[in-house]
């Protein structure tokens, strides 16, 4: 549901508020558009067209009332000063058929300056109108398209202007807050509770610069909190190893005549508590490792050659490929992803990619519901799983806590074959 809003429309800041703003700015031109047209437009068209008609008669009633020894003089004059061709000799000439808005006006006005029906006629580059006047029929030409008025023509203009003036001013605005948003995204993302984390700038608007302040605070009481939280907890698995090693040797100093199968069953207990001291020391060790590069595939097989099992070794990087990664956090996510296949699904793969490493077994794979709890500590799946199998029950845990404390991803998928699918991109 998510992906789909996503792609039905902007995603960044600065889309969406180009986005909201443009659509104010279109209502607004729209509305402007409109008002200039009903309310100025309009009207000078009317005006223009009365005026254009006014003139046109005036022009036939003066060529009427001239001697006709003066009228080529007057036909000269208005040709020369006003573009108006008056002609006693009438053409055969077709009517205009498309009425514009202005000529339409220009029509009206000069039939009901005359009383009759007036037409406009076009020629190829001149309109000539009809006036009958004192009984004379005179033809009048004059350019087509020296009155008329283009409201579309306005409109984009004015709407073409208003987005480059909304998108230049929303770009400016948007710029001031989406930067140090992208900032404090960046941070968050990168952000995995370790130290060193470089504080943001507490600047810029009030607003920005209080998110800035508590997200700072707020690290550096995260980052307190899990430092003192894994001293601690190295600290009280390393104490604990003094009187696991008492009681040992208390054990191995009791009388032949106790009973084996209680001491059989105190030895039990003892390593399985020295398994989880020790899962819980190398996950205090791994949190805070410094990376180093290492050669990815010879580590990767020296891992792989620790374990008495065989396993499958698929390289699909160089042998030479090099990679930035903190040792011992790396070898310790491998050995227990591989301990996990290989106790609960059987035979083993690794297929070694850059940046991806993939742990493939033939068991009976993990359930999709279950498969974000087996990241949590002592989550046990009954179908595959039983006390029997022996184990911590903090493999799985650990992987999870160092690959988010190191940014890395782990994703749990079916194999072709069956059984489970395991993704670790580092």
């Amino acid at each position: 549901m998510v992906d789909v809003l996503r792609l039905s429309g902007p995603t960044t800041l600065l889309a969406r508020t180009s986005f909201i703003l443009s659509v104010g700015a279109l209502l607004i031109v729209m509305m402007a558009t409109f008002a200039l047209y009903v309310f100025v437009i309009d009207p000078i068209t009317e005006q223009s067209a009365d005026d254009e008609a006014a003139m046109l008669v005036l022009s036939a009633q003066t060529w009427v009332e001239l001697p006709p020894e003066a009228r080529p003089y007057f036909e000269l004059e208005m040709a020369e000063s006003h573009d108006l061709i008056i002609s006693e000799a009438r053409q055969p000439l077709l009517e205009m058929v498309n009425y514009s808005r202005y000529f339409d006006f220009l029509r009206r006005q000069l039939s009901k300056r005359l009383g009759t029906p007036v037409r406009l006629l076009q020629s190829e580059d001149l309109l000539w109108v009809d006036l009958p006047m004192s009984g004379v029929e005179l033809q009048i030409g004059f350019p087509a398209g020296r009155r008329e008025i283009q409201p579309l023509y306005v409109a984009i203009v004015i709407v073409v202007l208003g987005a480059v003036i909304v998108f230049l001013t929303s770009l400016f605005i948007v710029q001031r807050i989406a930067r140090p948003l992208v900032e404090v995204a960046k941070q968050a993302e990168r952000f995995r509770g370790s130290e060193g984390i470089e504080p943001l700038p507490e600047t810029g608007p009030r607003e920005l610069a209080s998110l800035a302040h508590n997200f700072n605070t707020m690290a550096q009481e995260i980052s307190t909190l899990l430092a003192n939280r894994t001293t601690l907890l190295a600290g009280i698995s390393h104490d604990l190893r003094t009187p696991l090693t008492r009681m040992r040797l208390a054990l191995a100093l009791l009388p032949d005549n106790v009973d084996p199968t209680l001491t059989e069953r105190f030895e039990r207990n003892l390593e399985s508590m020295d398994e989880l001291i020790g899962d819980a020391l190398r996950f205090a060790r791994g949190t805070y490792e410094v990376a180093q590069e290492i050669e990815l595939y010879s580590f990767v097989s020296e891992v792989i050659d620790s374990f008495e099992q065989p396993i499958v070794l698929e390289r699909r990087v160089p042998v030479d490929h090099r990679a930035i990664l903190p040792p011992s956090a790396f070898r310790r996510v491998i050995i227990n992803l591989i301990s996990n296949a290989w106790q609960h699904g059987g035979a083993v793969r690794v297929v070694l990619n850059a940046g991806l490493v993939e742990v493939i077994d033939d068991g009976p794979g993990i359930p999709e519901a279950f498969r974000d709890q087996v990241f949590q500590p002592f989550f046990r799946l009954d179908s595959s799983r039983s006390a029997a199998t022996g184990g911590s029950g903090l493999g799985l845990a650990i992987v999870q806590q160092l690959c988010q404390a190191r940014g890395w991803t782990i994703r749990i998928g079916d194999a072709s074959g069956g059984g489970a699918h395991i993704k670790l991109n580092f």
